[in-house]
């Protein structure tokens, strides 16, 4: 089942990187019309979607590498919420001082990495008790 929604939504990136980023604009950054996303972002977005796609249909080591991978960004994420705002700025954007991150968006973070922590530690669970 996670492996299943885990490959759609690699899908989805892939097909379409534009909306991705701006849905992340749109929940994320409380001036929208401050940055501007590097010309990079979309291609890597659409390079992952179709990476993370192509490993939730193997379902083997890689599958079980990226869910690991996963766990650790979570943990990351959700402990330095704002570690990550300033990475993801300076990462991101061209102009990474101009951005104005919402503030109510710490806890939506902090929330990705929870879910993100979750469906590790789920995958990991099924792959050694063998359910």
């Amino acid at each position: 089942m996670i492996r299943t929604l885990v490959g759609v939504l690699g899908a989805l990136s892939a097909l379409f990187p534009d909306k991705i980023v701006s849905l992340f604009e749109k929940l994320a950054i409380a001036n929208r019309s401050g940055g501007t996303v590097r010309g990079w972002v979309r291609p890597a977005i659409r390079s992952e979607g179709v990476l993370i796609a192509a490993i939730s249909l193997l379902n083997g080591r890689a599958y079980a590498w990226l869910m690991n991978l996963t766990g650790v960004f979570g943990a990351i994420v959700f402990l330095f919420p704002d570690l990550y705002r300033r990475f993801a700025t300076a990462f991101l954007y061209e102009r990474p001082e101009s951005i104005e991150w919402n503030e109510r968006f710490r806890s939506g973070i902090r929330a990705i990495g929870a879910l993100y922590v979750f469906l590790a530690a789920k995958t990991y669970l099924e792959r050694h008790n063998g359910t």
